[in-house]
């Protein structure tokens, strides 16, 4: 069928301009709800048009990336906009094999996400059976490509894309014929999983999909990528040649095929990284210091020894006629930016007489804290501030089930006679033996994982000079699932924040704004925290408009210089006892139960950013330190 899109109805992109870059159209949106949106709208209306004879016929796709679309689909549903009862669904994929009713199936996912909570008939929805037997794959391989035909091809095809360059299970090697039928996972696809998976020997090797050549022949395409993870797989795809080797390349010869992006995920597109090389700039002072950090990188120069002729060579002539071409000012303006981010937290804010100034932590795990900006929480104890941490989640699902035991098991050796423990130790040893993979453990369970955790936060806290009774556990209800998919958050989650908030009342607040981390938890406590201060300011309370506001990264990535606007710059000592800190989460020590796609461990990428982002200072002319935390402004 034809689907038209009423513009009217839906927000327009923050940039959509194609350039000679790129190979494929590009739309990049303020958020990912708002992409959404967009992509749900387009659907509705399709919906809205199709009748029995001519049905809308969808491809969807699984994982985080589509979960926002289908929310709107669902409240569009519930608010009567829209029926899907003449609408016909093919899943992209499947794991093989995999019971249907499996945490971890597709149909699963559908059923929890989209199928139960609107009216699309059960006879209309198709997703690859993960159960048949193997000798049958290949016929009802046949059988699915035969029906997505005989409805006459999708109408409007979802898709994400994995760090390969996949698309639905297509992995690199995948023929642009190719149709529905049995694939190896690649390794790195595999890695990707194993956190929802519990670990990547728990991840099946083989999958379900259909085929590159049923994607191609779909009217319409919506590719969406959310998140600094994908962007260089994104640039690779829209920017780079056709190849195999990436299948997602094939798209470019799609007729009408759209790349959706929030601003993380297209920051490797030239137009978003290096505009300067694609057109004609208004300069700002956050664009001014981009553009001549990495002309500084290409130039292997520091910034005072830039010159016009380095400018001119690089695209750059419309920046010196901005500064009149007055080479050494415009390199003095970015030089001075640079040096007047470095901030050393000395005992120099005060809030009332006689009264310590207050920092509060925001910490979405119990250790992100000293993970990402141990040093700068060192400084701010040791040069008299007041610091509270607020750990926002449990962090219970990241504890292993062998540290149950060996907690109950020294809680035992002080009290062997105590019968209620020993009973209450062996029907925890009993479940643990009989738990599979994916299953959510007992309350009990769940409440000893995150003591754990809190005993690890507490021995941090202590070792960085952070009093005890600053250590707060908000244990915030959106994250008390047992499950990694978590609840979404909700005005409870927003109240108790507002509550510690307004007991605390600090005169700068720190919150992570790593949104790479890979299930989002990051992101949901920063907009919890973003709601509540939101919600402080309706109030008119006064205390809230003096207080700083900072950012931090670390755990999964780190900010570049040119975006850094406050640097924090440690010496060996303080490196050193950011390092023990750490340490003291010993749960999570040698081995993370959710490590993501960086094989390192935590301290060690904490550390090796930290003193990388100290190097490329330094490279840039600025005073060389042992290592530098970065935070930017919240605004």
């Amino acid at each position: 069928m034809q689907i038209i899109i009423n513009m009217s109805l839906v927000s327009s992109p923050q940039s959509s301009r194609t350039t000679s870059h790129e190979r494929l159209p590009v739309q990049i949106y303020e958020d990912s709800d708002r992409a959404c949106q967009v992509i749900a709208e387009d659907i509705i209306i399709g919906a809205q048009q199709a009748t029995q004879n001519n049905p809308l016929v969808l491809g969807l796709a699984t994982g985080s990336t589509p979960i926002k679309v289908y929310q709107q689909l669902i409240k569009a549903y519930e608010s009567g906009r829209v029926s899907f009862t003449h609408v016909v669904t093919f899943n992209l994929d499947e794991y093989y094999p995999m019971p249907a009713n499996s945490i971890h199936s597709y149909v699963e996912f559908m059923n929890k996400n989209l199928f139960d909570y609107i009216d699309i008939p059960k006879q209309n929805i198709h997703i690859p059976d993960g159960t048949i037997c193997a000798n049958q794959v290949d016929e009802f391989c046949l059988a699915y490509e035969q029906a997505i035909e005989d409805y006459g091809g999708i109408d409007i095809q979802l898709l994400g894309i994995g760090r390969t360059g996949h698309i639905g299970f297509n992995e690199p090697g995948s023929t642009k014929k190719s149709k529905t039928r049995l694939v190896w996972l690649d390794p790195v696809t595999r890695k990707d999983a194993a956190s929802s998976f519990f670990g990547e020997q728990f991840v099946p090797r083989q999958a379900m999909t259909m085929g590159i050549q049923a994607i191609m022949n779909a009217k319409k395409v919506y590719l969406m990528a959310w998140g600094e993870g994908k962007s260089h797989i994104i640039c690779r795809a829209v920017e780079g040649s056709i190849t195999d080797q990436i299948p997602a390349t094939f798209l470019q010869e799609h007729p009408n095929c759209v790349i959706v992006l929030d601003p993380a995920s297209a920051s490797e597109l030239t137009k978003e990284k290096t505009p300067w090389l694609v057109g004609a700039c208004s300069w700002n002072e956050a664009l001014i210091k981009k553009a001549v950090v990495w002309l500084a990188s290409q130039c292997q120069k520091s910034i005072l020894k830039l010159t016009k002729t380095d400018y001119e060579m690089n695209h750059l002539q419309s920046l010196l006629l901005r500064f009149d071409y007055a080479v050494c000012d415009l390199n003095r303006y970015v030089y001075e930016a640079l040096l007047n981010t470095f901030e050393v937290w000395r005992q120099k804010r005060t809030t009332e007489a006689n009264l310590l100034p207050k920092a509060l932590i925001f910490s979405p795990h119990p250790d992100d804290d000293v993970i990402s900006m141990g040093g700068t929480l060192i400084q701010l104890a040791d040069n008299g501030y007041e610091v509270h941490v607020a750990y926002q989640t449990s962090g219970n699902i990241a504890v292993f089930d062998d540290e149950v035991i060996r907690f109950m098991q020294f809680c035992l050796d002080f009290s062997p006679q105590n019968t209620a423990m020993v009973s209450t130790y062996e029907q925890i040893k009993k479940f643990l033996k009989g738990k599979k993979t994916g299953d959510i453990d007992t309350k009990l369970i769940q409440q000893i994982k995150g003591d754990i955790r809190k005993g690890e936060a507490l021995a941090a806290c202590r070792l960085c000079g952070v009093n005890e009774q600053n250590a707060h556990f908000m244990n915030l209800p959106f994250y008390e699932t047992g499950a990694v998919k978590k609840n979404p958050h909700s005005q409870t989650d927003i109240n108790q924040t507002i509550t510690l908030l307004n007991k605390v009342q600090p005169s700068v607040i720190f919150a992570a704004g790593d949104l790479s981390d890979p299930h989002g938890t990051h992101q949901v406590c920063l907009q919890i925290l973003f709601d509540a201060i939101a919600e402080l300011k309706r109030d008119q309370s006064s205390w809230i408009y003096t207080t700083e506001i900072w950012l931090y990264r670390g755990a999964w990535q780190e900010w570049g210089v040119e975006e850094i606007e406050m640097a924090v710059p440690l010496n060996p000592e303080i490196v050193a006892k950011k390092r023990q800190a750490i340490f003291k989460h010993q749960s999570q020590k040698d081995r993370a139960m959710f490590p993501g796609p960086d094989a390192r461990e935590f301290w060690q990428r904490a550390e090796q950013r930290n003193q990388q982002t100290a190097k490329k200072f330094n490279q840039l002319g600025l005073s060389e330190h042992q290592a530098v935390e970065g935070f930017v402004r919240y605004k």
